[in-house]
């Protein structure tokens, strides 16, 4: 209770951040910390948070969200592209007028060639998203089906008016937004076309990697070959250097930046320090409402949970309250049993799994638990929990061993490095039944939890790009998300609602434990300042003033 207490009160008391404009504020080093690596550095392959974070200070698309902090940061704005252009022929044509006179940090000039390459490219290293945003482009579904033959006939060059236009199948009221993101980064035309993992690409941002090794960290440093074209698409930035160090615990991290070694650490403030840096350290806490979503999704394909009776045993035997605190406390976390965050388009409450189920979660029903665990016929079964190896993940994989146990199954932990975590538990070949991860948002639409997890274009057997963790896919479900995406177009009430029906669709056939969506708490050093927190991107680095 004293450290939901202490939460709250620096929060109320937190001071905003002062202006930087001085040019004395250019300059100096800012050092970041984090666990580990996290997968591979190809913009148009990962999909973690941790590289996120650092990919938009370092890659442009034609458009992109404002790199500004607040309400403002899920603005669309113009980046490699002069227009955000409004669509045409019922919504299914888009031009882009491409900026001239910009390089990559190899010196290359930016082209349209450059633009299609990377557009095909995507389909070609098996990017998590091209099936599900990128298919919509005309040829497509061709490239999806076979990538190596991908033309994409749909993106087609003016060279008389340098002009990009992208003809789509049909409407899509999210395609600005999915064109804003880290896997619609333009590339150099002669980028190869496979994952290029620990070999960075070059990119037109402000900053560019000087370099990396996935052991120790990444030392970035100005683009020599970057101009500020728009200060709210790609600003010039305050840091000369940022560097990035792997391999301390979350511990460690919290007395590192105590203490000033780092400036941010990327990793959650464990819940045994919340009320110490609540106490000391009030003025370098940040905390942020986000749509993020904590979970545990099982493998419908393979046992135990291929069997929907066993994974409602598992639904109801979870305390989402115990898995709450290990997170921190009700200041950081709030129960959920659905996949919608609260602040999602299309969110109404819905619980399920609990006592006298209704909109929320309330405890859990061990009665129901055992009596669906008794018909599954799953008791003694064998179940592994992947986990990634930091804290609090660990922590809620250990709770989730000691549940399946208590239920009958034979449980056990394997805790694993997040470089090669999330890779590992979407891939087919490693048999994974149940783990525990999280997803935030791409951007703000109930499509991007929704389609994105659970549909069958999210599932590739083999891939270490399946995001669909679950496997499921049901054509009819994937039907009436592509009906609620068509309708949205126009209709964003009416799309809202189908949204809902989806989303109680998906969490009724319990494909995971939904445990809690949660809100950022951002730790810098005394030294840091003008923190800014995008909604899209969160922690903007480039924004820092650590002189």
């Amino acid at each position: 209770m004293k450290i939901i207490v202490a939460v709250l009160l620096l929060v109320a008391g937190l001071a905003s951040a002062r202006a930087a404009t001085n040019k004395s504020d250019y300059g100096g080093t800012l050092r970041m910390v984090t666990v580990s690596a996290s997968g591979s550095f190809d913009p148009q392959v990962n999909y973690t948070l941790r590289y996120a974070e650092i990919f938009q200070a370092m890659y442009d698309g034609l458009v992109t969200f404002a790199k500004v902090g607040g309400a403002g940061s899920y603005q669309i704005v113009p980046d490699l592209a002069t227009n955000v252009p409004t669509p045409t022929d019922n919504g299914t044509t888009y031009v882009f007028h491409l900026r001239q006179g910009i390089k990559f940090s190899n010196g290359q000039a930016l082209t349209m060639q450059a633009v299609v390459h990377s557009f095909r490219r995507l389909f070609k290293v098996n990017s998590p998203n091209a099936g599900t945003w990128y298919d919509v482009i005309v040829g497509g579904r061709a490239c999806n089906a076979h990538p190596e033959h991908c033309t994409l006939p749909g993106l087609v060059t003016d060279a008389a008016t340098n002009t990009v236009t992208f003809h789509l199948r049909h409407p899509d009221a999210e395609f600005l937004d999915q064109l804003a993101v880290a896997f619609a980064s333009i590339l150099p035309a002669d980028t190869p076309d496979h994952d290029m993992g620990t070999t960075p690409i070059p990119g037109t941002g402000a900053y560019k990697v000087q370099s990396y090794d996935p052991s120790n960290g990444i030392v970035m440093v100005r683009n020599p070959y970057f101009h500020q074209w728009s200060a709210l698409a790609q600003p010039k930035g305050f840091p000369a250097r940022i560097t990035y160090r792997f391999g301390l615990s979350a511990e460690s991290q919290v007395t590192a930046v105590e203490n000033g070694q780092y400036d941010w650490m990327y990793e959650n403030v464990p819940a045994d320090r919340l009320n110490e840096i609540a106490t000391h350290d009030t003025k370098q806490v940040h905390l942020t409402p986000v749509n993020w979503l904590i979970y545990e999704p099982m493998n419908v394909n393979i046992p135990p949970f291929n069997n929907l009776d066993a994974r409602l045993a598992v639904e109801f035997a979870i305390n989402r309250e115990s898995a709450v605190k290990l997170f921190g406390g009700n200041a950081l976390a709030i129960p959920t049993c659905q996949v919608l965050p609260p602040q999602i388009p299309g969110y109404r409450p819905y619980c399920p799994f609990t006592k006298n189920p209704d909109t929320t979660w309330t405890a859990p029903n061990w009665k129901l638990a055992r009596q669906y665990m008794k018909k599954s016929g799953m008791i003694g079964q064998r179940v592994t929990v992947i986990t990634p190896l930091e804290s609090p993940y660990r922590q809620i994989g250990i709770y989730l061993q000691d549940i399946l146990n208590r239920l009958g199954f034979k449980a056990d932990v394997k805790p694993i490095s997040p470089n090669i975590e999330f890779n590992y538990i979407q891939n087919t070949n490693n048999k994974v039944q149940i783990s525990v991860t999280d997803w935030a948002q791409d951007y703000p639409a109930p499509s991007d939890f929704l389609n994105v997890l659970y549909s069958c274009n999210s599932f590739r057997k083999g891939s270490d790009n399946s995001i669909n963790i679950s496997g499921f896919c049901d054509p009819a479900i994937d039907a009436e998300m592509e009906k609620a995406e068509l309708i949205s177009v126009t209709d964003a009430k009416t799309g809202n609602a189908l949204w809902a029906h989806v989303d109680r669709q998906l969490t009724r056939r319990a494909l995971a434990v939904n445990l809690f969506t949660v809100k950022r708490l951002d730790f810098v050093s005394a030294r840091l300042k003008h923190f800014r927190f995008s909604g899209e991107y969160f922690f903007l680095p480039q924004l820092a003033v650590v002189k």
